[in-house]
């Protein structure tokens, strides 16, 4: 007989671990959770030894997840701690337009809450993950960063001093000063894996919460669909170990990333058209701006600075926004004397989701279709803007000369929009509190849920969110 449990949760990501660590904050002694992980505990030791050569581990791949016919690629981590193991920390907040994007702007939609709505969640996701930031941001901010800013470069102060709060030290998940077991970060530029444990990762952060008396985690458990009766989800089907399961649950948190959320409920019967549809995430472009007699030296991390000048404003009623990331990669000119008379900037625009990008359901209920045709003529447009935007803002500075990647990186590492949230069923799957809108013990969690996209990394925000979501499901 299948055990029954108080909520049942998929996936052990950002999305899952923050919705859980405030459920476990409120919930009795005697509650039971189960919590479904498709992949493996892959700890951080082990990670680094088979980095290193020395271990044997093999992490499960995504592309080994998902089928599709396009050459776009969807990047994420199927094992425990998700994408929080491969994500490289960066955790600027969404600005105030970003959720009235359609009111303010004329395009894409509305989200169903504002930023003042969660304000609060992102201070409290901020603590959570040790956030080093600075004490000036675009955004509106109630306190100060947990940690200092990581150090700016030669070229980043002379921005900052022109464009004063529209250009700041990165906020970030990547520690500036030790902090528990993470170390400072190293700028050795290779965040995928820290090679000092100084990002926030889920297993260095929140790894206690499964250690809970009330949890069961099961790992190597993929969550197929839910079994539902009179628009409410009675029990969860999931896979253990090739071997088909099911649990009975009271709430039911799906908490993977944008594939999957969405190819779960396609799977349980759900018919809204805009399930799956919709997937997308941000398109960056590479520039390397090239300098006379400016040597650009210095930096504390990865990415030193975010740039908000292209961001917002009237532009979005034409064309996508964008944010600026000043990139502290070793890099060297080959050319004798000016070694590092040059930047690197990442340019990455917004997109709208567009319904003829989908996931799909295929022959194997455990291998959902991507349907992927392109991304918006909104960010076309952006980014055609970008050469002479790039002169507009960068112009002041000594610059010989400009090169412009095209579109080469095939993805930003963020899946987004899947699952949308809005006010009815005619225009997104789930509410403003992530409940579907169906399925009324049914959550949805992640940046699945994202109605529009913006150029932020998303990751702090669908944090917030899940925070704000099991407060708002339980409170």
């Amino acid at each position: 007989m299948p055990e029954s449990y108080d909520l049942v949760v998929v996936g052990t990501g950002f999305a899952s671990s923050f919705f859980l660590k405030r459920y476990l904050e409120n919930a009795p002694s005697n509650q039971k959770v189960l919590v479904l992980e498709r992949g493996e505990m892959l700890p951080y030791l082990d990670r680094l030894k088979a980095k290193q050569g020395t271990g044997n581990i093999d992490p499960r791949k995504a592309g080994s997840t998902y089928q599709t016919d396009s050459d776009k690629i969807w990047v994420f981590d199927p094992n425990f701690g998700g994408s929080s193991n491969c994500w490289t920390g960066c955790t600027p907040r969404f600005l105030p337009n970003d959720f009235e994007l359609r009111s303010k702007y004329g395009v894409g939609q509305d989200w169903p809450i504002s930023y003042d709505d969660i304000g609060e969640y992102y201070e409290e996701a901020e603590q959570i993950m040790s956030i080093a930031g600075p004490g000036t941001t675009p955004f509106p901010k109630s306190n100060g960063y947990p940690l200092p800013p990581h150090a700016l470069s030669t070229v980043d102060k002379l921005l900052q001093e022109k464009y004063q709060e529209l250009y700041i030290s990165q906020p970030t998940a990547r520690a500036s000063q030790a902090v528990g077991s993470r170390g400072n970060c190293c700028s050795s530029s290779v965040c995928d894996l820290c090679p000092v444990n100084a990002k926030f990762t889920i297993e260095n952060g929140l790894g206690q919460l499964y250690d809970d008396d009330r949890v069961t985690l099961k790992y190597n458990a993929q969550a197929i669909g839910l079994e539902t009766a009179n628009d409410t989800a009675k029990s969860i089907t999931y896979v253990e170990n090739g071997v088909t399961q099911k649990a009975f649950g009271e709430t039911f948190v799906l908490g993977a990333n944008g594939v999957f959320n969405s190819h779960i409920l396609l799977n349980s019967g759900d018919t809204n058209p805009l399930t799956g549809a919709g997937i997308c995430e941000q398109i960056g472009v590479f520039a390397r701006l090239y300098y006379k007699g400016l040597s650009n030296v210095g930096g504390g991390s990865i990415i030193t600075a975010n740039g908000y000048m292209m961001y917002d404003g009237e532009h979005r009623k034409d064309h996508a926004a964008c944010i600026i990331e000043s990139f502290n990669t070793p890099f060297i000119r080959n050319e004798v004397g000016k070694w590092r008379d040059m930047s690197i900037f990442k340019f990455i625009f917004e997109d709208i989701p567009q319904n003829s990008n989908k996931v799909t359901l295929s022959g194997d209920e455990r291998i959902p279709n991507i349907a992927y045709e392109s991304y918006s003529d909104y960010v076309q447009k952006g980014m055609d803007q970008l050469p002479s935007l790039i002169d507009q803002y960068f112009g002041f500075l000594p610059v010989e000369k400009v090169e412009i990647d095209g579109y080469a990186q095939k993805t930003e590492f963020h899946i987004c929009s899947t699952t949308r949230m809005g006010n009815t069923s005619e225009d997104s799957v789930i509410d403003a509190n992530l409940v579907h809108h169906q399925f009324r013990n049914v959550i949805v969690s992640g940046s699945s849920v994202y109605p529009s996209i913006t150029p932020a990394n998303p990751t702090l925000t669908l944090s917030a969110l899940s925070l704000r979501a099991a407060n708002r499901y339980f409170g």
